[in-house]
């Protein structure tokens, strides 16, 4: 094999026997995973199955008990976590974690901030001095989110789903290699889900690799190339999305055996 083609068959992300375990409690357990270039990948499972501590692993914001993880193909897993946006990975969360008191522009800003690492760690994001800059990684970021017109508005003056869309802007001005999606489209209507959904799947066309956790099957379905299923911290399927939610042991993991058989 040549060099070009080892490259273009290096994936991204590689997760190899992955233990995160609290006392005797094992949250991810002998977990293995590979994400090629761009594509989204999506983790379903039952609350509690693991999904959300094995996204604060790949962070490195959970500690792992064992194994390995790869980025590009180099060792990831003694990465500090103030590393991981100098390694061009973004990661969005459960809940809404937006500056309140600053513009939609300024919080967005913080994301081309740290891919520059112009943060200063011992006075933190509170001493930037607002509004003094607007990067071209946050002009580019708006227009991706379709969030023009709304630059100067703060998060309380506008929809969940608006200041979702802000979330996903500030990781894209980071300009990420890969992008960690942590329930996006929890809390949204259908027309707000579809919106999300539309711009992953363009984010994708543009080449940018994505793990998105969510419990929303449908948009799973809808979104994904390809989806792991998890349960009590392992991967129990895995493959096409069509074919991972008719999987009898995923069926099981969401109803229960009696409720499937019914």
């Amino acid at each position: 094999m040549s060099a070009a083609d080892a490259t273009a068959t290096r994936p991204v992300l590689e997760i190899r026997d992955l233990a995160v375990h609290f006392g005797g409690v094992k949250a991810v357990d002998r977990l293995s995973m590979r994400l090629d270039e761009g594509r989204i990948y999506g983790i379903i499972g039952p609350n509690g199955s693991g999904k959300s501590t094995l996204l604060g692993a790949v962070t490195r914001l959970t500690p792992l008990t064992s194994g390995e993880i790869l980025f590009d193909g180099e060792p990831f897993h003694t990465v500090h976590a103030s590393q991981i946006a100098a390694k061009r990975i973004a990661r969005t969360f459960q809940t809404v974690r937006l500056l309140p008191d600053v513009s939609v522009r300024d919080n967005i800003q913080l994301g081309a901030d740290a891919a520059r690492g112009d943060v200063d760690e011992r006075r933190g994001w509170w001493a930037r001095n607002f509004g003094t800059h607007t990067s071209p990684a946050v002009a580019s970021a708006i227009a991706r989110t379709r969030l023009g017109g709304f630059e100067d508005y703060r998060p309380a003056e506008m929809s969940y789903g608006t200041q979702r869309r802000v979330e996903i802007a500030r990781a894209l001005a980071l300009d990420p290699r890969l992008l960690l999606l942590d329930e996006p489209t929890a809390g949204m209507n259908q027309r707000e889900r579809g919106e999300i959904s539309t711009l992953l799947k363009e984010l994708r066309d543009e080449g940018l690799t994505q793990l998105l956790v969510e419990h929303d099957v449908q948009m799973m379905v809808d979104t994904c190339d390809y989806v792991f299923a998890m349960n009590l911290g392992t991967v129990i399927a895995q493959g096409r999305p069509e074919d991972v939610v008719r999987d009898p042991q995923v069926q099981e993991a969401y109803l229960g055996k009696k409720f499937r058989h019914a």
